[in-house]
Protein backbone atom coordinates (compact mmCIF):
# COMPACT_ATOMS: atom_id res chain seq x y z
CA UNK A 1 0.00 0.00 0.00
CA UNK A 2 1.28 3.55 -1.20
CA UNK A 3 0.16 6.38 0.82
CA UNK A 4 0.47 9.91 -1.07
CA UNK A 5 0.51 12.95 1.14
CA UNK A 6 -1.71 15.80 -0.86
CA UNK A 7 0.28 19.10 -1.29
CA UNK A 8 -0.46 22.08 0.68
CA UNK A 9 -0.15 25.06 -1.68
CA UNK A 10 0.33 26.26 -4.86
CA UNK A 11 4.05 25.56 -6.13
CA UNK A 12 6.52 27.72 -5.68
CA UNK A 13 7.88 30.01 -8.44
CA UNK A 14 11.10 28.83 -9.27
CA UNK A 15 13.70 26.91 -7.46
CA UNK A 16 13.00 23.03 -5.79
CA UNK A 17 11.03 23.00 -3.13
CA UNK A 18 12.06 20.58 -0.14
CA UNK A 19 10.61 17.84 -0.29
CA UNK A 20 7.61 16.72 -1.84
CA UNK A 21 5.57 20.17 -0.48
CA UNK A 22 5.43 23.82 -2.20
CA UNK A 23 5.61 27.16 -0.48
CA UNK A 24 3.25 28.66 1.01
CA UNK A 25 2.98 32.34 2.20
CA UNK A 26 3.63 33.13 5.36
CA UNK A 27 0.38 35.61 5.34
CA UNK A 28 -1.31 32.48 4.76
CA UNK A 29 0.45 30.17 7.75
CA UNK A 30 -2.14 27.66 9.39
CA UNK A 31 -2.40 28.22 12.88
CA UNK A 32 -1.29 24.27 13.02
CA UNK A 33 0.22 21.94 10.71
CA UNK A 34 3.35 21.38 8.36
CA UNK A 35 4.32 23.58 5.24
CA UNK A 36 7.00 24.95 3.60
CA UNK A 37 7.20 28.51 3.48
CA UNK A 38 9.83 31.09 2.56
CA UNK A 39 10.84 34.47 3.67
CA UNK A 40 13.72 36.51 4.72
CA UNK A 41 15.55 36.42 8.39
CA UNK A 42 14.81 39.85 9.67
CA UNK A 43 16.42 38.97 13.35
CA UNK A 44 18.19 36.61 15.17
CA UNK A 45 18.45 35.70 18.92
CA UNK A 46 21.26 34.12 21.05
CA UNK A 47 20.53 33.17 24.82
CA UNK A 48 23.22 33.41 27.12
CA UNK A 49 25.46 30.64 27.76
CA UNK A 50 24.03 30.14 31.36
CA UNK A 51 20.46 29.56 29.16
CA UNK A 52 19.18 25.82 27.65
CA UNK A 53 20.78 26.30 24.23
CA UNK A 54 18.18 27.69 21.13
CA UNK A 55 18.76 30.22 18.59
CA UNK A 56 15.63 31.86 17.14
CA UNK A 57 14.93 34.15 13.83
CA UNK A 58 12.01 36.04 12.87
CA UNK A 59 11.36 35.37 9.47
CA UNK A 60 9.42 37.96 7.27
CA UNK A 61 7.80 38.10 3.75
CA UNK A 62 9.65 41.23 3.13
CA UNK A 63 13.05 41.99 2.41
CA UNK A 64 14.50 43.69 5.34
CA UNK A 65 16.51 46.10 2.58
CA UNK A 66 13.51 46.78 0.95
CA UNK A 67 12.03 48.89 4.08
CA UNK A 68 14.85 51.26 4.22
CA UNK A 69 14.56 52.46 0.77
CA UNK A 70 10.85 53.05 1.27
CA UNK A 71 9.25 49.98 -1.21
CA UNK A 72 7.61 48.76 1.71
CA UNK A 73 3.72 48.31 1.20
CA UNK A 74 1.66 50.08 3.88
CA UNK A 75 0.81 47.20 6.64
CA UNK A 76 2.77 45.01 8.60
CA UNK A 77 4.87 42.31 6.87
CA UNK A 78 3.88 38.63 8.06
CA UNK A 79 6.06 37.19 10.50
CA UNK A 80 7.25 33.90 11.29
CA UNK A 81 9.28 32.82 14.65
CA UNK A 82 11.66 29.90 14.20
CA UNK A 83 13.27 27.99 16.94
CA UNK A 84 15.92 25.68 16.74
CA UNK A 85 16.79 23.44 20.33
CA UNK A 86 19.80 22.46 21.98
CA UNK A 87 21.40 24.47 19.20
CA UNK A 88 23.70 28.17 20.29
CA UNK A 89 23.64 28.92 16.19
CA UNK A 90 22.76 27.98 13.07
CA UNK A 91 25.45 28.60 10.36
CA UNK A 92 24.03 31.18 7.10
CA UNK A 93 20.95 32.16 9.67
CA UNK A 94 21.97 36.03 9.55
CA UNK A 95 19.41 38.60 9.18
CA UNK A 96 19.31 39.50 5.28
CA UNK A 97 19.05 35.82 4.31
CA UNK A 98 16.45 34.17 2.11
CA UNK A 99 15.74 30.99 3.37
CA UNK A 100 12.96 28.31 2.72
CA UNK A 101 11.66 26.19 5.87
CA UNK A 102 9.80 23.13 6.03
CA UNK A 103 8.33 21.98 9.54
CA UNK A 104 5.35 21.81 11.87
CA UNK A 105 3.59 25.49 12.24
CA UNK A 106 2.11 26.36 15.24
CA UNK A 107 0.81 29.72 17.10
CA UNK A 108 2.85 30.34 20.11
CA UNK A 109 1.78 32.99 22.27
CA UNK A 110 0.03 34.68 19.17
CA UNK A 111 3.00 34.53 16.81
CA UNK A 112 3.12 31.36 13.82
CA UNK A 113 6.31 29.64 15.20
CA UNK A 114 8.18 26.33 13.74
CA UNK A 115 10.38 24.32 15.72
CA UNK A 116 13.49 22.73 14.42
CA UNK A 117 12.92 23.37 10.71
CA UNK A 118 14.38 21.85 7.61
CA UNK A 119 16.15 24.76 5.93
CA UNK A 120 17.25 25.85 2.75
CA UNK A 121 19.58 29.14 2.41
CA UNK A 122 18.39 30.70 -1.16
CA UNK A 123 20.20 33.93 -0.77
CA UNK A 124 22.11 36.03 1.47
CA UNK A 125 23.01 39.61 2.18
CA UNK A 126 26.42 40.92 0.89
CA UNK A 127 28.04 43.07 3.17
CA UNK A 128 28.49 46.46 2.00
Amino acid sequence: MVLKLPRLADPAPGGAPLGETHDVPLSQLPAKGRVACRGWIESVTYVPAGQTAEFSAIVSDVDARHRADGALAVGRPARLRVVWLGRRRVPGIDAGTEVRLEGMVNTVQGLPTMYNPRYEILSRQENE
